[in-house]
């Protein structure tokens, strides 16, 4: 199973576009964009994201990268035991 990361197209202005095309790189990510994931408050505040549907916030776009990244961390952990 791959992570979904889902971003909102209003939010662009806060340069998750860059983070959305670094995260297309990767084959073992699925990224979705929307043209409003019905967060507007956030939206206009700060850079996010949703990754397998849960939030995730961050004050730049290059934060959210990193926030991201660690949130399929450890997503990924969560089934390290079906690997045993």
């Amino acid at each position: 199973m791959r992570p979904i990361v889902e971003f909102c197209t209003n939010n662009m202005h806060h340069g998750t576009d860059a983070v959305m095309r670094e995260l297309e790189q990767n084959p073992d990510i699925d990224v979705i964009e929307y043209g409003c994931l019905g967060n507007c408050g956030q939206c206009y505040m700060e850079p996010y994201a949703l990754v397998n549907g849960e939030i995730v916030p961050a004050e730049t776009a290059d934060e959210l990268l990193q926030a991201i990244l660690h949130k399929i961390e450890q997503w990924e952990k969560q089934f390290d035991w079906l690997d045993e």
